[in-house]
């Protein structure tokens, strides 16, 4: 369990959160980075488009080689970019900050070959200052905001107005009527677009940030429940001690020596004081070594094996039936907390259903994989909804639905996972997903690589 719980801490710990808090916000900007980069490409189409409808269509006298010459360069960031961020880099929000001021100058300088403030499309800035907002800090954002505020100015100051680009027969007022319509469904269809993939991107993250908070409250708790067995453990050394030496004082004494029948039962107590002091006995180990000092050099057949006789001759099961389906046996090392994760298994599934148990191993895509069934009345629907949380049980008693909750977390560190399900029959099972390479010795890990 010390293993478990050394894991357990590092990844609970301030240093452990923050990092895992700050993956999860490289997730986001990495996709939120690739939004911006899809944008730009829609972008550069709408241009194009544009671009030779005003010029073929309708006769405007655009600068066209200066124009593609921007457009040009718009093209080449984009791929550079694609390039980059494909790559899977961490985005902050400083390349976010300068991927949108490179959209705003692309606006700028095209906007200033085409008209100015007096183009229609100017109103893309606000496109720029609603993506900002999303995507970037605060001063980010207002940095945006005086940025475009200062294009638009300059672009009234110097740029040509649109009345220089016309013909004297084209009128004026009627195309920039087009045109600011044009931009208004072009602003909204983007807006609801984006907007919508970037709230998509922030729930997720959102949602994984509380997965992570509760997969952290869930480890600290079994962090405080080792520490709380380690002292009970502690605490029952001296009376299971003291127990011990009085059963061993009254199978020696006359009145004891010469019954058989209580001389049977001494014997079977002695048997079940045993089994406490072996249990006390690894709580003590698992929490005094880290894991793999108190791990067990074996293979996969022995030590299922050997965990299947060891359970089923201390349990009152009617009938277990194991099978074992792996072609090959491996050399793997196992600890403490592995073999009481499927002890609590065998046990949750004992108690459902007494007189018959199942056990069925296999290995499948570098995994191994248990399955505990039982012909008990199997979960409710509530209970499979919440598998694996502490204290989901339909035993009735306080403190029950540990096992489970244990076994979940111990395979979640392990990499592995555990499921429930309820069988179509009758019954229930659940499975243990184990990735080999979490059991595996370091040199069968380093051969196989």
């Amino acid at each position: 369990m010390a293993g478990l719980t050394d894991t357990i801490e590092k990844r609970i710990g301030m240093k452990g959160w923050s990092a895992m808090a700050a993956g999860v916000g490289r997730t986001a900007g990495h996709k939120n980075m690739l939004q911006l980069i899809h944008l730009r490409w829609i972008a550069v189409i709408g241009q194009i488009t544009t671009i030779a409808v005003v010029s073929a269509g309708m006769g405007i006298r655009l600068p066209l080689q200066q124009m593609l010459l921007v457009l040009a360069c718009l093209v080449v960031f984009n791929f550079a970019s694609q390039w980059w961020w494909n790559k899977g880099r961490a985005v902050t929000n400083l390349h976010l900050f300068f991927a949108l001021l490179v959209d705003v100058a692309s606006l700028t300088a095209q906007l200033y070959f085409s008209g100015g403030t007096t183009n229609p499309f100017a109103s893309l800035y606000l496109l720029q200052v609603i993506i900002s907002a999303v995507l970037l800090a605060a001063w980010s954002t207002w940095t945006i905001v005086a940025i475009t505020t200062a294009c638009l100015l300059s672009l009234a100051d110097i740029a040509k107005p649109l009345r220089e680009l016309l013909g004297p027969e084209q009128d004026v007022a009627e195309l920039y009527v087009m045109g600011l319509v044009t931009c208004f469904v072009i602003n909204a269809a983007l807006l609801v677009v984006f907007i919508t993939r970037i709230s998509s991107n922030l729930r997720a993250g959102d949602a994984q940030l509380a997965r992570m908070r509760q997969r952290a409250a869930e480890e600290e708790h079994i962090v405080r429940m080792g520490l709380l067995a380690s002292g009970a453990a502690h605490e029952l050394g001296t009376p299971l001690a003291t127990l011990s030496v009085i059963l061993g004082d009254w199978r020696r004494m006359p009145a004891f020596r010469d019954n058989s029948e209580l001389q049977e039962e001494i014997v079977e107590m002695q048997a079940q004081l045993q089994r406490c002091k072996s249990i006390v006995s690894g709580i003590l180990l698992s929490a005094g070594e880290a894991r793999g000092e108190s791990s067990v050099r074996t293979t996969i057949r022995t030590f299922l094996n050997d965990l299947v006789t060891e359970w089923r001759a201390s349990r009152p099961v009617a009938t277990f039936v194991y099978e074992n389906h792996m072609p090959h046996d491996l050399p793997v090392v196992f600890d403490s907390t592995l073999k009481q994760t499927i002890v609590n298994m065998l046990d949750n599934a004992l108690e459902a259903s007494p007189k018959w148990l199942g056990l069925e191993a296999r290995l499948k895509d570098d995994t191994l994989q248990l399955e505990v069934t039982d012909a008990g009345p199997g979960f409710a629907p509530a209970m499979l909804a919440d598998f694996g949380k502490p204290y989901q049980s339909s035993k009735g008693r306080p403190g029950s639905g540990l096992g489970l909750f244990l076994a979940v977390n111990v395979a979640r560190t392990l990499g592995g996972t555990i499921s429930a399900r309820n069988g179509a029959d009758g019954g229930a099972a659940v499975e243990l997903h184990i990735p080999l390479s979490a059991i595996a010795l370091e040199e069968e890990a380093k051969d196989a690589g």
